[in-house]
């Protein structure tokens, strides 16, 4: 079993779909805690620098690491948020989908939140898109299975 916790409801059906398609069998348990988003919202200013900061570093670091330069810019989507926090998610994952095929001069793109997952899909670019959820529930399966 493998427990998530999520800052909106909006997320379980994401993980859920995300698990059938590529987990099935995979006990899933949902918490979610909206008070946690309310305060990221308050302390938007300092959430951002302290998830994107570190976040830079550690892609900046491993570039050098590698021998190569790396790049990362931050791209805010006006407008998605307000989308999101009606429940228009699919409005959201739109105005997403198009600031990222806007982008034309990226090795790759991230989705930085799980909010953003549905543009994936919806997305036209060559430029290989990755998001989190996706992911995160992978490396989630893996533990549950070696644990």
């Amino acid at each position: 079993m493998l427990a998530l916790l999520h800052t909106s409801p909006a997320h379980v059906p994401v993980f859920d779909d995300l698990r059938d398609e590529d987990h099935q069998g995979l006990e899933l348990r949902h918490f979610v805690d909206e008070e946690l988003l309310a305060r990221a919202r308050r302390e938007v200013a300092a959430t951002l620098e302290s998830t994107l900061g570190p976040t830079v570093a550690l892609v900046e670091e491993e570039g050098r690491r590698i021998g190569r330069p790396v790049a990362v810019r931050t791209l805010l989507v006006e407008g998605a948020w307000a989308r999101f926090e009606v429940g228009d998610t699919e409005g959201c994952a739109r105005l997403v989908a198009d600031a990222v095929d806007a982008v034309g001069d990226a090795d790759a793109i991230v989705l930085a939140q799980g909010s953003m997952a549905g543009a994936q899909q919806l997305t036209m670019t060559p430029i290989p898109v990755l998001s989190s959820p996706r992911l995160g529930l992978a490396a989630g399966a893996w533990a549950v299975r070696v644990g």
